[in-house]
């Protein structure tokens, strides 16, 4: 079997907010579409990405209110990015140097998806114990 590029493997529906959005506005897309992280995007430009996590450790645990934060304060700006035709290895191996679960799939500027750490999962292995977590339905 041919090894798969990102573009095979990455999911498309990805959720986008402007800096000034609140962490509490944030929050409700991740639930709503099941998402644990959103990107960042200022005039169609990736400027960062929160995560559940970010949300978590540098306001809800820093006693911060999620409705008088925003995504701008809070996200990473420096995102590790992969263009869709890279080989799942590159972003393996760019999620390793990153230490990073997610990574905004990107054509040129503009964001065409996310490839997480359970798709590539799912696309090396499927019969994973990863892959096997990350295809089930999400705990509601």
């Amino acid at each position: 079997m041919a090894t798969k590029s990102i573009s095979d493997v990455m999911t498309t529906q990805v959720r986008t907010v402007s800096p000034d959005t609140s962490l509490q506005e944030v929050a409700r897309i991740m639930r709503d579409a099941d998402l644990g992280d959103v990107l960042v995007t200022e005039n169609d430009h990736l400027v960062g990405i929160v995560t559940d996590r970010d949300m978590v450790v540098r306001c809800v645990a820093e006693n911060g209110n999620p409705a008088d934060h925003t995504a701008g304060e809070i996200c990473s700006s420096d995102v590790a990015t992969v263009p869709p035709q890279s080989d799942i290895r590159d972003a393996v191996n760019t999620m390793r140097e990153g230490a990073v679960r997610r990574l905004p799939v990107v054509d040129g500027d503009r964001v065409v998806g996310v490839v997480s750490m359970g798709d590539l999962a799912q696309a090396a292995d499927e019969k994973s114990a990863l892959a096997d977590v990350s295809s089930a339905d999400p705990n509601r």
